[in-house]
């Protein structure tokens, strides 16, 4: 397929948009320190960028009374509950219990009544109670940040979707460890799962 066809079988097929709810909730997936240090296997460049849209995500969304969960991954020693994506991805092995490389960084500490879902898979939403709480909520959106873009943040943003939840990626606060995963994994959202925003779209208080 040439380049021209490749865009024009975008073009004019995938430009459905999503419309946010009344109800939205932010999420910020797996922004922990094996991301962020860089003697870590998982470093990412621009992590501590994204890591700093977050936060200020964060504090509008607690000044609003927004609804706030965490992802983090932990797993037993030696990856028994991790299955095949632990045998796959061997590097997991960052998130055995009691590794520092699996805490939240300084700007992202969940406060005490804040949500921290613990998962052992991509999506924040495969075997947790994330779909329970935010139903609990009646949460209809979600704002959702977080590593790797290609990875975890999009699984989740499909996972969101399939259960009805309107997924809204903000894309200043997500990070990968190289850019072309990255910017594909944007445009795959945008044009098939969710939307796709800037953080200054926040800032308008379009969404909440």
């Amino acid at each position: 397929m040439t380049a021209r066809n490749a865009s024009y079988n975008y073009a004019g097929v995938f430009e459905g948009r999503l419309d946010p709810g009344q109800r939205p909730a932010v999420i910020i997936v797996d922004m922990v320190a094996a991301y962020l240090e860089a003697d870590s296997p998982l470093y990412c460049e621009t992590a501590q960028a994204a890591v700093k849209a977050a936060a200020t995500l964060l504090d509008a969304a607690r000044a609003r009374a927004v609804p706030v969960f965490f992802s983090n991954v932990s797993y037993v020693p030696g990856g028994a509950n991790g299955g095949l994506f632990y045998k796959k991805t061997p590097v997991l092995k960052v998130f055995d219990e009691g590794s520092p490389l699996g805490a939240f960084p300084p700007e992202l500490k969940p406060l005490a009544d804040e949500h921290v879902i613990t998962k052992q898979y991509p999506s924040a939403f495969f075997a947790t109670p994330l779909v329970e709480r935010l139903a609990q909520l009646k949460v209809d959106t979600l704002l959702i940040t977080g590593f790797s873009t290609s990875g975890c943040v999009r699984a989740t943003v499909l996972d969101a979707l399939q259960h009805g939840f309107a997924p809204f990626v903000v894309r200043d606060a997500c990070a990968d460890r190289h850019q072309g995963p990255h910017d594909a994994s944007l445009f795959d959202i945008q044009a098939k799962y969710g939307e796709v925003i800037a953080l200054g779209r926040e800032r308008t208080g379009r969404l909440f």
